[in-house]
Order: C-alpha cells, then structure tokens, then sequence
C-alpha cells in the first residue's frame, strides 16, 4: 500500500486565506501512514508555508528545524513534502556573517525528484507547476528511501519534488542564514 494524495487547494485556502492547521492535519496524516510520531517539539516547532504562492498542494512544503546554530553554525531540518508538492527554487548565498549554506539530504520516507542547476538537463522532467514558473534547475535523479545526496556546488540553484506517495527528507547542513535565501521565482517568500 502506498500513501497517496487526500488534500488539494480547496482544503488548504479559504476566502484565498492559507489554512495553517489543515496543511498540518495533511502534514499528519502522511506522518500516521508513514508511522511518524507526531511528538510535543512538532507540535510547538512544526511550520508550513505556500512560499505566498497561493497553491500549496503544488508548491510549499512543511518542516521543523531541530537545530539552527549560528555559534557552532550547524542545522538540522525535517523536510515534509506532500505528494507532488514541490519545494520552490532557491540558492543559498554568503552573507555578511556566514558563508553559503551547504546541505545533504536523505530520504527518510516517500522519494523525490532532486533538481539541480548544475548538470545535463535530464529528459522527462515532472511538470513545474504554472505557479511557481520557470526554472534553471533541469538536472535531476530520483531520490529513493536511505539515499543521500549533496549540494551539487555552493550558492547554485536547487529544489526537490515529492513523487506521488509524499516524502520525508532529512536535511543537514551548515548554519541556515534566512537572509543569503534566494528565490527564482520573485513572489515566493518565507
């Protein structure tokens, strides 16, 4: 049996508002079939965002940064990623106090499409959503369950999307400076 998708845009927005809490009740019911607990730091830490795109079933994601440290300048994160959703192109870029995060991902449930800037592009791509608009990311693989992959090179573009069953992805990498993010798309936002 595999998880597959329950929730679209109509759950996920009302009156055009981002419905917060029923992005998280499909965060956990994809949690329960994966056999995820849903413990007390998930429900005090956990976030979701649409990125201010407006179509979180394709574009957004869920996660929880167990660790974010400027001092020793580690960071820890869960990825959530619900089925076909994807997470928006981004780079991460030095900034004044950090150099530009690097990361390596591994896929805990679930897998994903693994884009990245650099590389051939890849024949047979997954449809980008219409929202979030074009890319520069046209090199990819198929991420599977307990493969662990990295940052092509610093400060290049990147993103993944869930395949049909959702993912959960572990991330880690060097301290996550909010401020060297950097979107293709102009209107996506934290």
């Amino acid at each position: 049996m595999k998880y597959s998708k329950k929730f679209t845009n109509s759950d996920f927005y009302k009156d055009g508002q981002f419905q917060q809490a029923v992005a998280i009740e499909a965060m956990k019911d994809m949690f329960k079939f994966y056999n995820v607990p849903f413990t007390a730091l998930m429900e005090k830490e956990m976030w979701v965002t649409d990125f201010g795109l407006g179509d979180f079933e394709h574009v957004g994601m869920g996660g929880i940064f167990w660790v974010n440290d400027p001092q020793y300048r580690y960071f820890a994160h869960a990825i959530y990623l619900l089925p076909g959703q994807m997470i928006p192109e981004h780079a991460h870029v030095a900034t004044p106090g950090f150099p530009a995060k690097h990361e390596s991902w591994m896929v805990e449930h679930g897998w994903v499409y693994n884009f990245a800037e650099i590389g051939d592009e890849t024949p047979d791509a997954p449809q980008i959503p219409e929202t979030h608009g074009p890319i520069r990311s046209k090199n990819f693989v198929k991420q599977e369950v307990g493969d662990v992959l990295r940052l092509k090179q610093l400060e290049s573009f990147h993103f993944m999307m869930a395949g049909p069953e959702g993912a959960i992805v572990d991330e880690w990498a060097c301290y996550h400076d909010n401020d060297g993010l950097r979107f293709t798309n102009a209107n996506a936002a934290l």
